[in-house]
């Protein structure tokens, strides 16, 4: 059963990028990455298409930290309606055992109107879900990895005790 994690080309994303890494790493299984990305709206109300996520970026990551390409699998879902649907219904596919997802701090209003994908992801998913959290005062280093990452959550589900 692999690990599954949502990527967006972002510090959280890539945050998310290197811990799902290290779980498949530790569980020896493979990685299947998810980008489901949707369009943008300009001022006028015209649809734009969603940003290429850079599969380049994906592939070296994994590669430095000792996943190799057999073991991983990206899918790029493009001009998504909901990205918290297409990652559960890719977790769901594939019998994910872990999935994995960046957090990024925001505001009570924004949760009300753009929705909450991660808290979507934690409560419903049917497998255990680890959020982790970038701290944004470390600095970029030299490598270009971005700050220091924190384990905020993890789920699971268990049918006679609820959600653990």
């Amino acid at each position: 059963m692999p690990v599954l994690v949502g990527f967006v080309p972002t510090t959280e994303g890539r945050a998310a990028l290197r811990r799902a890494v290290e779980e498949c790493r530790v569980r020896g299984t493979r990685l299947i990455v998810v980008s489901s990305e949707q369009p943008s709206v300009d001022p006028f109300g015209n649809r734009r298409p969603a940003p290429v996520a850079p599969e380049a970026e994906v592939r070296r990551v994994c590669a430095e930290l000792g996943l190799d390409g057999g073991e991983l699998e990206i899918r790029w879902i493009r001009d998504a309606y909901e990205p918290a649907d297409d990652i559960l219904s890719v977790a769901e596919e594939t019998g994910a055992q872990l999935i994995v997802i960046g957090l990024r701090r925001r505001t009570g209003v924004g949760k009300r109107i753009l929705g909450g994908s991660a808290q979507r992801i934690l409560l419903d998913s049917s497998c255990p879900v680890l959020a982790v959290k970038v701290d944004q005062r470390s600095p970029l280093d030299d490598s270009g990895h971005d700050g220091e990452v924190f384990t905020l959550s993890m789920s699971s589900v268990d049918e006679h005790q609820g959600i653990r």
